[in-house]
């Protein structure tokens, strides 16, 4: 007798297929065992260099690059930006408009403006304070990691890197959501 065989007799083919549905769940498969889930990446500013991993995740996206930051200045980011938007890539960014007054956000943002990358910053009294990234609906990020070249060369960051396709859904809608709420956020120009 096989170990399914064994287990069902134990305690009953009903409670059997119950754990095994739970149990695929939690660990993320679907029918025919494929993976939905992976592990998060989770990477630490400066040893790890999160930075550059946003970097080549950028320069591998293929349809969208969606990224809501209190800060944008790191160079090598920008110039990924920059390429993804010469590539066809839907780059848009949400900031806080707070952080215009910081010359190397606002030559950061110039330069992608220029590049043709859509910009928009809050209106509202709070900041936007978010941390997130959405690329091709695979991958998403959090953490308390800004894309700066401070964030990246000298504080201590930490930069979570989901490759899941349940949590990249509602990250994505989150930032649709707030592109779109014009009473919240506007084009900046």
């Amino acid at each position: 007798m096989t170990f399914q065989g064994r287990w069902s007799a134990a305690i009953g083919g009903g409670a059997c297929a119950l754990l095994v549905v739970l149990w695929s769940a939690a660990a993320g498969l679907k029918d025919g065992g494929a993976v939905v889930t992976g592990a998060p990446e989770v990477l630490y500013a400066p040893e790890d260099k999160p930075a550059d991993r946003l970097v080549a995740l950028y320069k591998g996206a293929r349809h969208e690059i969606f990224i809501a930051t209190y800060g944008l200045t790191y160079p090598p980011v920008v110039k990924a930006l920059v390429a993804a938007k010469k590539r066809g890539v839907d780059v848009r960014i949400i900031t806080d408009r707070g952080k215009l007054d910081d010359r190397n956000q606002r030559s950061a943002l110039e330069t992608l403006r220029l590049a043709g990358v859509p910009i928009r910053i809050n209106r509202h009294d709070g900041l936007m304070h978010m941390k997130q990234v959405v690329v091709d609906d695979l991958v998403n990020t959090s953490g308390s990691m800004n894309q700066t070249s401070s964030a990246a060369l000298f504080n201590d960051e930490r930069l979570d890197i989901l490759h899941d396709a349940a949590s990249t859904q509602r990250a994505k809608e989150k930032f649709l959501k707030m592109w779109a709420d014009h009473a919240r956020y506007e084009d900046w120009r």
